[in-house]
């Protein structure tokens, strides 16, 4: 008796600028190391240069432009709805600026990673690398988490450090902290997709074992 292969995790990307992590997500799906179907990418920015990526890997894509839209409330329906439509079991926001409703979280409680370049909870928000420069911190990073309803708040999955060289500016540093970004993005989704990374009540557990608030710790070097 043939058996039936085991359906493919459906993903689904937010973008709203050049997609490198969505890039990244292309990459290791093509190469058979991510076993996922990625079934559409949507930006909020139709110049958005990630669309071009998804195009060019023949992957769906769709415009919601918050421009036209009258707040944050009647947005997020237009995107739940163009989501909806794809029924994904996965939605991962590779550079998504836009701050999103609790209604819109709730909706996809645990089934919806973001990646924020710092080591989390420290620098939510922006200019990340610049702060962490200012504070004087000896090492930064890059977390990929669980989005709540609270601003990059969400439990954290996974972290990986780099450490801040004496002659760093902003710029340098985010580069090397983008690289891991590009590491650790389709690690987690990954884990995702076999089953092994999961958020129950709030808490992120590897492996039926609850991870510790800064998450699965990734060495630098660490490949998919």
């Amino acid at each position: 008796m043939t058996q039936t292969a085991s359906p493919r995790t459906r993903v689904l990307v937010l973008i709203s600028g050049s997609g490198s992590n969505l890039q990244a997500l292309i990459d290791a799906q093509q190469s058979g190391k991510l076993p996922v179907e990625l079934v559409a990418v949507i930006s909020n920015r139709p110049d958005a240069k990630g669309l071009q990526r998804a195009e060019r890997a023949g992957i769906p894509t769709q415009v919601v432009d918050h421009t036209r839209f009258d707040g944050r409330d009647s947005f997020d329906r237009a995107l739940q709805q163009a989501i909806d439509a794809y029924a994904p079991d996965l939605i991962v926001l590779a550079g998504f600026m836009r701050i999103l409703t609790e209604h819109f979280t709730r909706q996809y409680q645990g089934r919806m990673l973001n990646i924020h370049p710092s080591l989390l909870p420290k620098y939510q928000g922006l200019n990340t690398h610049e702060r962490a420069l200012q504070a004087g911190d000896r090492e930064h990073g890059v977390s990929v988490h669980f989005v709540t309803a609270e601003l990059d708040g969400g439990p954290v999955a996974l972290q990986a450090r780099v450490p801040v060289l004496p002659d760093d500016d902003a710029s340098r540093l985010a580069q090397r902290v983008l690289q891991q970004e590009h590491r650790i993005y389709p690690l987690a989704v990954k884990w995702f997709a076999q089953g092994r990374l999961r958020m129950v009540d709030g808490r992120v557990f590897m492996d039926s074992e609850p991870l510790e608030p800064s998450g699965y710790p990734i060495d630098i070097h660490a490949t998919l």
